[in-house]
This record gives C-alpha cells, sequence and structure tokens, in this order.
C-alpha cells in the first residue's frame, strides 16, 4: 500500500516557497497509485483507469497518470477539450455524460473517444452529432437498491443515470441498424466504499447483463466499465480499500460468468478519481484568526472556494499541526474560512493542539473533488496547485487566479486596465 503520509517538513518547505493557501500532490504516491491498480487486475484480460478527470482536472496530474498508461474520462465539453490538450487521443477518451448539448457528443466523436451513453434518448442525438460508432457503450441502471447480503451499497433507483434494462436492449438493436459492431456496459451504483465486495458484486451483474445482450442481438460485448466508487478511508482509522482483493474478486466473477461459458476477450476498465488521487493531496493553509465566542473559533487564509466538500457534505477531512502533532489536542474548536456563509467549516468541534496565529496547517486528503469543485462565491480567487516531484522538487502546476481572471468574465466600466492601477493590484 503506497504510504500516503508527509513528513511536516515538506509542508514547511513547501509553504516557504509558495503563499498559502495551495494544494499539494505527491507525484511519488500517484504513480505508485496507479502502478497497483494495474498490479491488482492482471488477472483480468486488457485492464485500463480511466481517470475521471471531474476528480483532479490539472493537466500536471493527468499527464503523470497519462505516462502510467491510463486514459480519462470526461463529462464536459472542455473536460474533452483538456483532454486532448493533455495528449490523450481516440481510445485514451471515455466521454460519459447525461443532458449534455448535442455539440459535445459531436466533439467526442470528432476526437475519437468511446461513448458512453446514459440516456436511449441520446441515440437519436448522437446520431445527429457525429453518427453512431462501430463501438458504441450504455450506461445500466438496475433500479431499486444495490444489495451486497444484508447491506445496501447504492440506491440507483433514486439516481438519474443510466438506461432500464429494457432500454439497453431497444437501444442496441436500433443501433445495430447503423452499423454497431461492439458493444461495452458501464454502470455506477455507490460511491466512495471501500467494501471489497462491491466491486465484484458490480462486476457480476455487469457480466451477467453483457451476456444476455449479446444473446439477445447478436452483438459481442468488447468491454465492461466497472466505472468508479473505490472509496478512501477520509477518517485515520477507517479500513482502507483492499485492492489486491478487488482485483482477484472481478478476476473470480470474469472467470464464472464469461470463461466457464466461453466467452473471452472482453476488456475490463474503470473511471476511478478519488481512490488515485484522493490521498495524495493536501491542502496547505495558515491560520489566520482567532475568536472566542460562545464556540471557539479558528480562522483560515482558506475556505470553502478552496475545498467544499464539508460545507456542501458535512464531510470529515484529517486536519494535522506540522511542528505541533506531539502536543496535547485539548482544544475543541471550528475551523473555519471567511465567506459569509456559516457553513463554511473545515471542521466542527475537532480537538486539535494549541494552535496560534501563523501557524501553518493541513487538511488532509484533498486530492480528489477539491479544487476541482472551487467557486468564486464572495468573489473569492481559487488557490493554486502544486505538485511535490519524486526528487524533492517542488512545481507550481496551476497558479492562482487573479482579480484579472474575475473581472475579465464581467463587463466593469472603467476598464480592468484602469482597475488594476486604481487598486494596485
Amino acid at each position: 500500500m503506497p504510504n500516503f503520509s508527509l513528513q511536516d517538513q515538506v509542508f514547511f518547505d513547501a509553504a516557504a516557497q509558495f503563499q498559502t493557501p495551495f494544494h499539494l500532490y505527491c507525484e511519488k504516491n500517484i504513480r505508485e497509485t496507479a502502478r497497483r491498480l494495474a498490479a491488482a487486475f492482471h488477472g483480468v484480460p486488457d485492464f485500463r483507469e480511466y481517470f475521471a478527470v471531474k476528480a483532479l482536472p490539472t493537466p500536471g496530474v493527468l499527464r503523470i497518470l497519462k505516462d502510467e498508461g491510463c486514459g480519462v474520462d470526461c463529462a464536459s465539453l472542455t473536460e474533452l477539450m483538456l483532454a486532448d490538450s493533455c495528449g490523450f487521443t481516440g481510445k485514451d477518451i471515455m466521454f460519459s455524460a447525461n443532458a449534455v448539448p448535442p455539440e459535445e457528443f459531436a466533439l467526442a466523436r470528432k476526437l475519437g473517444a468511446y461513448i458512453n451513453l446514459d440516456d436511449i434518448t441520446h441515440v437519436e442525438i448522437l446520431r445527429q452529432n457525429g453518427g453512431i460508432p462501430e463501438e458504441i457503450c450504455m450506461r445500466f441502471n438496475p433500479g431499486g437498491t444495490f444489495r451486497i447480503g444484508n447491506t445496501i451499497m447504492g440506491d440507483p433507483g433514486d439516481a438519474k443515470y443510466g438506461m432500464t434494462r429494457e432500454q439497453l436492449t431497444e437501444a442496441l438493436v436500433s443501433m445495430k441498424n447503423d452499423g454497431v459492431k461492439r458493444f461495452g456496459l458501464h454502470s455506477f451504483l455507490s460511491s466512495n466504499t471501500t467494501d471489497p465486495t462491491y466491486y465484484p458484486a458490480l462486476a457480476k451483474l455487469l457480466f451477467e447483463t453483457g451476456k444476455e445482450l449479446m444473446e439477445e442481438t447478436g452483438i459481442p460485448l468488447s468491454f465492461i466499465n466497472l466505472s468508479g466508487g473505490i472509496g478512501i478511508p477520509y477518517l485515520p482509522d477507517a479500513p482502507v480499500a483492499d485492492i489486491d482483493a478487488i482485483g482477484a474478486g472481478v478476476s473470480a466473477m470474469y472467470d464464472e460468468v464469461f470463461t466457464q461459458n466461453g466467452i473471452s476477450g472482453v476488456a475490463i476498465k474503470t473511471e476511478l478519481g478519488r481512490y488515485m488521487t484522493g490521498p495524495n493531496g493536501w491542502l496547505v493553509t495558515h491560520v489566520t484568526n482567532e475568536k472566542n465566542i460562545h464556540k471557539h473559533y479558528i480562522g483560515l487564509d482558506a475556505s470553502a472556494c478552496d475545498l467544499m466538500r464539508p460545507a456542501m457534505y458535512g464531510a470529515y477531512h484529517h486536519i494535522t499541526i506540522p511542528g505541533k502533532e506531539h502536543l496535547p489536542h485539548d482544544q475543541q474548536v471550528d475551523v473555519t474560512g471567511s465567506l459569509c456563509e456559516n457553513n463554511d467549516k473545515f471542521a466542527i468541534d475537532r480537538m486539535l493542539p494549541q494552535l496560534d496565529i501563523g501557524d501553518l496547517l493541513v487538511i488532509h486528503d484533498t486530492g480528489a473533488h477539491g479544487l476541482s469543485m472551487g467557486y468564486n462565491y464572495n468573489g473569492k480567487l481559487r488557490c493554486k496547485e502544486v505538485l511535490y516531484h519524486e526528487d524533492g522538487f517542488f512545481e507550481m502546476i496551476r497558479r492562482a487566479e487573479t482579480p484579472r481572471d474575475y473581472f475579465n468574465t464581467l463587463d466593469v466600466d472603467p476598464a480592468w486596465t484602469q482597475l488594476e492601477e486604481k487598486y494596485s493590484i
């Protein structure tokens, strides 16, 4: 298992070179994670990870994953453009989107990407915008609840994604007339789970459904896309996903459903995001304020604009104070940003050591759905991203936004150049 922790000195060195706040990513850990995933799935044919771009749409990281043999999963026009600009071509790209404008299908077809259709109405939209390719993928929503034993893993019946079982057959039969010669099948039924039985159970469902569709339509099944869903332990004592056991479980299901029935050559794909980069990123920030009223508040130079998961979901992110972790964690505090929103809190009633203005503070597991979910509420500007290379070199791979970036999208008078001079920015 990759060691996701970094020494305190790394954070101090990075903060000495770059003004906080910033997200810091570890190249070594990202590469080790990609290699461990590939090794875990060595027992299935033609395995490939398609990194979910939405998790961390930063070229400096996407190029590392490309170097490790990964493709990318895109869900919008700009993500397709980003993938193309980073050198991903053709079948390096999976386009999995829902309720998208027609021109997005057209660009995906122009790039030669796999098209993963989310709805049966997309068949006609695709016909009119790039045409139906010889190899198509479809997203399956089985409805109801997805259970493993007595455990509910997800509620696909309440999800907006995918087609019903009947619609899969209807769509595939319809596209056969357009010259479809091969198809893939995709489904996403659970989020952020470390349960090693999830992927094998999902695999069995998709393997059996794909086998049925082959028999019904006479079209060969070319691949199964297990999507994402493998999670990470945000809590320090939470279980880590056993990726070797997960890979072995999928391989056993492949043998049971496919190999033993004379079916071969069905490739396996995944679209992991959080698992790949989540534990390999940290939000590095400073304590800027301390307030004691009815509660004890610690204010940071970061806000929910830099990491919105705690504010949006009440999600837990572990917090450490470099240089003070040996001290008693005897201070109960709310850790906040400066937004005019009471939910702008990274932690509530968290026990931390004594904090002083200027202390460095590190928020863990921000390598996925961190800055990518950033926004400009209160006119806040998104922070920078820094890559910690294997040789110990720090590189800024995304600069922080500036007031110029913010005002460039606005119709203001006087012009920005005059504002820049007025405010000495």
